[in-house]
């Protein structure tokens, strides 16, 4: 089977026609400045020693070595062998937190927008792995299920928001019960989750789950945003513009804590890692990279038909026309008799 691996550099060809039109209108031109020279009887012997022909087969030449270079471009393939490819990595499920508290400002820009820009550089640095999206509150959802589409996941990841969610609170059993089930509909060895959330006013039972975690060898990494001093909630209109602080039904500004003691005996339970990401913060970087370089299992194989690369033939030709026509001389050699020089 005989193919174009850059076929779209075939277009280079019609360079072909126009560089000849380009040694024509040269040689035309060549011509009328001769004619407009002088005595052409004179002109003629002066140019005597020029060899059109030669001319022509260095055009020809030229002309050859720009297609070849054109198709060389177009790496053209042919002959094939069959592979055996396996793909190796893990199964992560991301959950997120989407309450309302992950929009306070103790993380810059906020602790949702920290999250994200931390779970886009996992993304960014996958190979083979699977990732999930899990969004969770009050209640829990999978918002985009195992895949190595690691653009559509980061695209899913753009629109998780607090509003998206219909019930509030920071329900870590939901959250936990939706990922493992993510993960067992395809069981795989290498599984792990990561549960990001500021972990307050954790609501559930999710006793149950973390023992169905440690029982399927399924670690649970828990980082947490924020800080646990207590900072307010920002409220915003539908404009996006700041109108304030959320407040409670007595009017007092609600303030969020980080609760780090219930969060590192989560990741604890599961022989997993606790981490905080904060203000400057690189524990949730740093756990990124951790996570991203795990090699993981063989997840599939497959046969995939390999094309061997030809290009090289197509270049060599494309060298050894430049090399012909550096070596072919435009003019030929002539002895002349001179009259009396000896006399």
């Amino acid at each position: 089977m005989f193919r174009f691996a850059a076929g779209e550099w075939l277009a280079a060809l019609a360079l072909v026609p126009l560089a000849l039109g380009l040694f024509a209108l040269g040689a035309r031109s060549r011509r009328r400045a001769l004619e407009t020279f002088g005595d052409a009887v004179l002109v003629r012997r002066l140019t005597d020693s020029v060899s059109a022909a030669a001319r022509r087969w260095k055009a020809a030449l030229l002309l050859t070595a720009l297609a070849l270079l054109a198709v060389t471009l177009a790496r053209p393939q042919f002959g094939s062998r069959v592979e055996t490819v396996r793909s190796v990595g893990q199964d992560i499920v991301v959950a997120v937190d989407l309450s309302t508290s992950m929009l306070a400002e103790d993380a810059a820009p906020n602790r949702l927008e920290r999250a994200r820009l931390a779970i886009l550089r996992l993304i960014g640095n996958l190979d083979g792995d699977r990732i999930a999206l899990v969004a969770f509150a009050g209640s829990a959802f999978v918002q985009s299920p195992l895949t190595v589409d690691y653009s559509a996941a980061a695209m899913f990841l753009g629109g998780m928001h607090p509003d998206m969610m219909p019930v509030q609170g920071t329900d870590l059993g939901a959250a936990l019960r939706v990922s493992l089930d993510a993960l067992e509909q395809n069981a795989r060895d290498a599984r792990v989750i990561v549960l990001v959330t500021d972990g307050e006013h954790l609501e559930g039972d999710y006793e149950a789950e973390l023992e169905h975690a440690v029982e399927s060898g399924i670690e649970v990494h828990v980082v947490g945003i924020g800080s646990p001093e207590g900072v307010p909630i920002p409220q915003y209109d539908q404009y996006g513009t700041r109108v304030g602080f959320l407040r409670d039904e007595q009017g007092s500004v609600v303030t969020t804590r980080l609760d780090e003691q219930t969060l590192a005996s989560v990741a604890e339970r599961t022989g997993a890692r606790y981490v905080r990401a904060g203000a400057g913060g690189t524990a949730f970087d740093e756990l990124v990279d951790e996570i991203a370089n795990v090699e993981g299992e063989a997840l599939d194989a497959r046969q995939v038909t390999l094309f061997e690369e030809q290009f090289q033939i197509f270049l060599g030709l494309a060298l050894a026309m430049l090399w012909l026509e550096w070596l072919i001389p435009d003019r030929r050699r002539q002895r002349e008799a001179w009259a009396g020089r000896l006399e």
